[in-house]
């Protein structure tokens, strides 16, 4: 029996990214399923609307879109009327509920989230830090962090700084090898430090597939350290040590994806910010004077 394979159009005026991520969060629901994505972005006057309105008659489909201009909008969602197919605007139910809780119109503006304000500019301050930062380079920067990640190689610390760098986060990436010490800026960063564990097998077949990948056919893959088995268990144990003694928390990026490690990265820098937050009112409450008395009482 074939495969059903369905059809699904992505119409955006901007870059298409925010029905991207839709359309692959909800798929990602379904087991396998076959489809296949229309992706039309920029689209911003009618005559690009119609090669669009062109493409979802030779190939119909359902409709995803994010048109900001009301007479585009009309005019694709009365195409796809005629040809009866399901349309939707996902954002529509989310801007009703923001603006009845804000008690406000949001602004007709294309691209809102694309504009190149501070916010811009920070992710991309970010992205300068974490090239000039990745794999332990300019360690003297580590001052400048708003996260130091730390592990062993090949356990995805340097996709998850970049990662953390597109939220506007200075992510320092400090590898922990065997024998080495650690840089002293590390040792007194003014930031949060957090460890990336990964099991022992999951390791030794990323760094085999690394070692095929940089072309190191001179290396037997069976007997050097970065791959044996018993060498790679001994630098991961020694790796965690280092962060139990030091108080670093750790992730076990194993089954994780980048984006489930970064979003806990930043569950822990909220963490230790909220810990530094409250020693620090603490440590600005008057003492009472009273409990002097009460401590010289009989």
């Amino acid at each position: 029996m074939p495969l059903r394979t369905t059809n699904l159009h992505l119409v955006s005026d901007s870059t298409g990214e925010t029905l991207n991520s839709i359309a692959r969060a909800t798929l990602s629901r379904f087991d396998d399923p076959h489809v296949v994505h229309h992706r039309w972005s920029l689209i911003r006057s009618r005559l690009q609307l119609d090669r669009v309105l062109e493409g979802i008659e030779a190939e119909p489909g359902p409709v995803l879109f994010t048109l900001v201009d009301r007479s585009l909008r009309l005019a694709l969602e009365e195409h796809c009327r005629r040809l009866a197919l399901e349309c939707l605007s996902p954002l529509e139910p989310v801007m009703e509920l923001l603006q009845n809780a804000l008690g406000e119109r949001a602004r007709e503006k294309r691209g809102a989230q694309h504009v190149m304000d501070a916010d811009y500019f920070r992710r991309i301050d970010a992205m300068h830090y974490v090239l000039a930062h990745d794999d332990g380079q300019g360690t003297a920067g580590i001052a400048e962090a708003d996260v130091c990640i730390v592990g062993v190689s090949r356990s995805s610390k340097t996709p998850t700084c970049f990662y953390l760098a597109n939220r506007g986060i200075k992510a320092a990436n400090v590898p922990l090898v065997p024998g080495a010490p650690l840089p002293p800026e590390l040792e007194t960063a003014p930031c949060p430090v957090v460890g990336l564990h990964i099991e022992t097998n999951a390791l030794i077949e990323i760094r085999r597939h690394r070692l095929k990948l940089i072309g190191a056919h001179g290396v037997h893959h069976d007997t050097t350290d970065y791959v044996d088995h018993e060498a790679v268990k001994a630098e991961i144990q020694a790796a965690r040590r280092l962060c139990t003694a030091h108080g670093w928390p750790v992730i076990d990026v194993t089954r994780r994806s980048i984006e489930e490690t970064a979003a806990t990265v930043l569950q822990l820098m909220e963490a230790w910010h909220a810990r530094r937050g409250r020693a620090a009112a603490q440590a600005q409450q008057p003492e009472d004077p009273a409990a002097g008395v009460l401590k010289a009482s009989p």
